[in-house]
């Protein structure tokens, strides 16, 4: 199991950002995404099926500039 925590720009607001969190967590490989602070998401994946590159251009294909803090 893998953990990256991802930097949100533009999406400082609790309820995009829980849009975001929604949408990460229901792809394959995901096992939880959670909010840690305003503009940050947790997640923990599986890197045999999903890689970190998947997780920001999903974030991205939402609007929103993300990357590995």
């Amino acid at each position: 199991m893998n953990r990256v925590l991802l930097g949100i720009r533009g999406a400082e607001d609790t309820q995009t950002v829980s849009q975001i969190v929604q949408i990460l967590a229901k792809m394959e490989g995901v096992h939880k995404a959670e909010q840690t602070q305003p503009g940050q998401i947790l997640i923990e994946y599986d890197a045999h099926l999903i890689t970190t590159m998947d997780l920001i251009r999903t974030v991205r294909e939402q609007g929103f500039l993300a990357g590995i803090l």
